[in-house]
């Protein structure tokens, strides 16, 4: 079994809260991560017609059946259970680590935990693989990024192109799948399922079209009004349908940073996909030869690190804190990473060769932020480490 990061994390949040949720995309590994995590829990699945009637018509039964901790997956499917959950940890207030619930509806689950559980209940992320968890290795570390680079990184046996094309989806690599078939299966069953069935969208293939029509735009900016008139709906229902993609992981929406720099900033979000696999899907990209051609190709690698940044954010049970800087005389920078203590520009660029002008929005924002000596980073499609113009560059394989 690949080791997950955020296993440090979920066991952690056991030992503190009397409920811990982990939620995220399907098929991202959450039932084998709890169940490799808590091996001496009880395990019941509520996607099993038979548990799930019990638990919906005799709830209290349900639960009085398990005798101590227990992992329930895929809880969405009778939330019912959450108040009956909310009276036996406020009955027994030393509890910790009593229920482990998972689900891949987060827009359901947080709606309940937030109604009966809140405060008595951890909620903690899991999405697809990291290139880092891929490889058998820890993280690039974002405390020393832009500080330090190392020298010993090993590329992986995968191209960079394949890599972006197969994605990260645990199943792909486990069973050694075409990506494409896997991809169409799973992008077919989340809009049958989690769209029709939970968030009742109805015309499935306008949705369809709204989902293409994104990933024609992953590394833009959003437009809203625009993605609405090429699609035929509402800037309402435009604006409720990314919802729906960012509340089931298939997108994020990077803000622009709040430090104007006494310059007049953009303040559209820019929307990426958080696997490039499926983007590729979904852009009908057949091969990683294909995407090398692409014009799509640096927008890919770009959604590819802003995920894994994501990733590496959420792995580790926070927040993250990823924007983008962009002025109105169109000085951009694409990721800005805050730190708390300090903010980290980073440049991403698909080539294989540095070019000079690589480093140019990273010191024009050093410029304007006034700390012409500040952390900045350059993610690139090479394999070399290295600084250049005051920059530390890292191989994408780095990260």
């Amino acid at each position: 079994m690949i080791k997950r990061t955020l296993t440090t994390k979920l066991k952690e949040a056991a030992t503190q809260f009397p409920v811990v949720t982990l939620t995220g995309p399907r098929q991202s590994g959450k039932t084998t991560l709890v169940k490799a995590a808590f091996k001496d829990y009880d395990y019941l699945s509520l996607e099993l017609p038979d548990q799930r009637s019990f638990a919906l018509e005799d709830p209290r039964g349900f639960l009085s059946q398990f005798d101590g901790p227990v992992i329930l997956d895929e809880v969405q499917r009778a939330p019912e259970l959450f108040s009956y959950i909310q009276v036996l940890v406020d009955e027994h207030r030393d509890w910790t680590g009593r229920f482990i619930l998972t689900g891949s509806q987060n827009f359901l689950l947080l709606q309940s935990i937030s109604q009966s559980l809140a405060g008595r209940c951890a909620v903690l992320h899991l999405l697809p693989f990291s290139l880092a968890e891929l490889t058998g290795r820890k993280p690039i570390s974002l405390e020393t990024l832009g500080n330090t680079v190392s020298k010993n990184l090993k590329s992986p046996k995968s191209g960079l192109m394949e890599t972006l094309f197969t994605g990260f989806y645990p199943r792909i690599h486990d069973k050694h799948l075409p990506p494409r078939d896997w991809l169409a299966g799973y992008y077919q069953t989340y809009l049958e399922r989690d769209v029709r069935n939970v968030l009742n969208i109805g015309d499935l293939e306008t949705f369809g079209r709204f989902v293409r029509l994104c990933a024609g735009r992953s590394g833009q900016l959003l437009n809203l009004s625009g993605l609405a008139s090429d699609c035929g709906i509402s800037h309402t229902t435009a604006k409720r349908w990314i919802s729906v993609l960012k509340a089931s992981f298939v997108i994020t929406l990077l803000r622009p940073h709040h430090r104007n720099f006494g310059k007049r900033l953009i303040k559209s979000p820019k929307l990426y996909f958080l696997d490039t696999g499926l983007l590729c899907y979904l852009l009908q990209i057949h091969s990683p030869e294909e995407l090398f051609h692409r014009a799509e190709r640096g927008a890919v690698f770009e959604s590819f690190v802003v995920s894994e940044f994501y990733k590496n954010f959420i792995h580790r049970g926070e927040p993250p804190s990823l924007y983008f800087w962009r002025d109105a005389a169109g000085h951009e920078v694409d990721i800005i990473i805050d730190m708390g203590t300090m903010l980290i520009p980073v440049e991403t660029k698909s080539a294989q060769t540095i070019a000079s002008d690589f480093f140019d929005n990273l010191a024009y924002w050093r410029k304007v932020s006034g700390d012409e000596n500040a952390p900045a980073a350059l993610i690139y499609g090479g394999d070399q480490s290295f600084k250049r113009s005051g920059v530390f560059v890292y191989p994408w394989f780095a990260l």
